[in-house]
Parts: C-alpha cells; structure tokens; sequence
C-alpha cells in the first residue's frame, strides 16, 4: 500500500484516443494541483523519468515502485493528478494491487469504433494489447478490489455532451473542488506532452471538451485487422460502461 498519502494522488486511466488530454489540460488550467502526463509510459520508453518533488525541485524514478514512491511523496505537499493510458501493461502495477490501495482512480473510456480507426491512423503498427481495453477492464478490476470502491468511469462522449455535470461528478468523487472556470483554456501545445506531441494535436487545437469530427479512412467496417481489434475489445469496453 501506498502510505502517507494526503493528496489526492488522482489516477485517471485511459486507452489512447479517449480525449484523456484533454482532460488533463482541463486539470492543468486549475491550478491547484501537481498534473503529471503519462509517467509510467515515459518510464517504460525511457527507462528513467524526471518528476516533481514536494520541495520544488526535481526528483528521477527508475522503477514502476519507485515512481509510486514520488508520486505518493509529492501527494502529501499537493494534490497530484496522473493520466496514464494502458498501451503497455506496467507490470508492476498488475502484480501488486495493493501498491494502487492509495490511490483515488478515475478511468476515462470511449466507444471503441472511432477510438481504433483513430489510433491506427496514427500507428498503422498498432497491436491489439495496445488498443488498451482489455488491460484497462483488468486494472479496474484489480483497483476495485484493492480500494473496496467502484472506480469512476467516464465515458468520453458525455464529457464532450455535458463537459460541466461530468467533471462536478468527477471532483466529487476525487475531493477536488469544482472549478468551473477550468473547462476552457487556450488553445496550443502544452510542454507536458511534448515527447509524444505527434498524438495530441487534437488537444493542442482545442480550447475546451470538443467533438472533433475525425474521419477515417481505415475503420473497424472495412479494414479486416481492425475488425479483429473491435470484436476482441468491444466486451471489455461494454463491461467498464455497463455501471457508468
């Protein structure tokens, strides 16, 4: 278990191409509190990451435990929020539930149909485990019964309908004020997400929760490989939302 945690320590865990960034710059434009974009996925690319520490300062983690060891360290200075996505496994977590025990965690998830023809537009090279919802309904699960309580789910298509009446309902559950003022920004590049830029342009044009209107010209309905992906992961995605 994560001790000492005054926080919150707020997880929200995405697949890519839910609009999780956006919503972490809805987080960033609070504030109030310490946002970290995708550490365990640096972490894994990388081999180390450099994060915030309570003191102002800049401390390295070289490890999944060891970056739960930051995270937790800074949580008692600030409230941090964490927007992970599950394009790989972090093995660490999966193995040790009772290390997310501390953790307030939120997952964010949209339909699949566009979320595939989205993310293989900018990875033809995808995989199926990388498509995420299979890892994400396993790590809900494992955060369930680690914490004793049903983990927040958002569904990406109410946030951009009800951008206001959903992040109220997150803050509620998570502890944080409600600040209304958060939900529009101004539009452009974010130094948080540089290393991965080329994913979020989308969110570097917008200046709030927003339909895009992205069309494809690779989709589940006529590319065979993304079928496979949409029929393996469409249970899972329907298992996350059927409590939402």
């Amino acid at each position: 278990m994560v001790v000492g945690v005054s926080g919150p320590l707020v997880a929200m865990w995405a697949h890519s191409r839910s609009a999780s960034t956006a919503f972490l710059r809805m987080m960033i434009e609070r504030g109030d509190v310490a946002v970290l974009h995708e550490p365990f996925l640096a972490l894994t690319e990388e081999g180390s990451l450099t994060l915030p520490a309570p003191d102002g300062g800049q401390v390295t983690a070289r490890s999944e435990k060891d970056l739960l060891v930051r995270l937790a360290e800074l949580a008692r200075a600030r409230p941090v929020f964490v927007k992970e996505v599950l394009d790989y496994e972090y093995p660490h977590l999966f193995k040790h539930p009772e290390d997310l025990a501390g953790i307030v965690h939120t997952f964010i998830v949209r339909d699949p149909r566009p979320t595939i023809a989205s993310h293989y537009a900018i990875k033809p090279a995808v995989t199926c485990d990388e498509i995420g919802y299979e890892r994400l309904f396993l790590l809900h699960e494992l955060v369930r019964e680690a914490t004793g309580r049903r983990p927040l789910v958002i569904r990406t298509e109410r946030l951009i309908r009800e951008p206001a009446a959903v992040v109220e309902e997150f803050c509620a559950y998570t502890g944080l004020p409600f600040l209304p003022g958060s939900l529009s920004w101004a539009a452009g590049d974010r130094p948080e997400w540089g290393r991965t830029r080329r994913w979020h342009l989308d969110a570097s044009g917008s200046a709030g929760f927003e339909e895009r209107g992205n069309v494809y010209a690779a989709t589940v309905d006529n590319h065979p490989a993304l079928r496979a992906f949409y029929d393996h992961h469409l249970p899972f995605y329907q298992r996350l939302v059927q409590d939402e």
